[in-house]
């Protein structure tokens, strides 16, 4: 599998979990490029065959929460139908977080076929768990 992840990042959390999806991936045998949405590698995004995207959770800590810089995924490329899982970094509460970082990459073309909240006090954890959840999506 080829992997592009594409993160939105604030603090760096997020940016950091991105990075350790993708060393899992390639501890598992698959590719992974990995970039900010400010910097999006095209051609690594037209190979892939799964897009991974990655953002952190903005909003007031009980209610409102959304991906962060929301206006950036919204402009993300057309993805045609491709394979598509998303994840979001938090501190407290990741609200609907997920569920409307998948509407924007639906809006975008994407076939989004999961999604994992990660909390930012476990990031190591939260990635492995992330990466072994979706191997076992994609090998079914």
């Amino acid at each position: 599998m080829k992997a592009a992840i594409v993160y939105e990042s604030l603090t760096g959390n997020t940016e950091k979990a991105a990075n350790l999806i993708a060393a899992g991936l390639r501890h598992a045998g698959h590719h992974a490029s990995v970039q900010p949405i400010t910097r999006i590698d095209y051609q690594a995004l037209a190979d892939a065959d799964m897009v991974i995207v990655g953002s952190w959770t903005d909003g007031l800590i009980l209610l409102g929460q959304k991906p962060g810089r929301a206006g950036r995924l919204k402009q993300f490329p057309h993805l045609a139908g491709k394979r598509c899982v998303v994840f979001c970094t938090y501190a407290i509460d990741v609200g609907r977080t997920l569920e409307k970082l998948s509407k924007i990459m639906e809006d975008r073309g994407a076939n989004v076929i999961g999604g994992m909240a990660i909390k930012r006090t476990d990031l190591d954890g939260g990635a492995r768990d992330f990466v072994d959840r979706l191997l076992d999506a994609v090998a079914v």
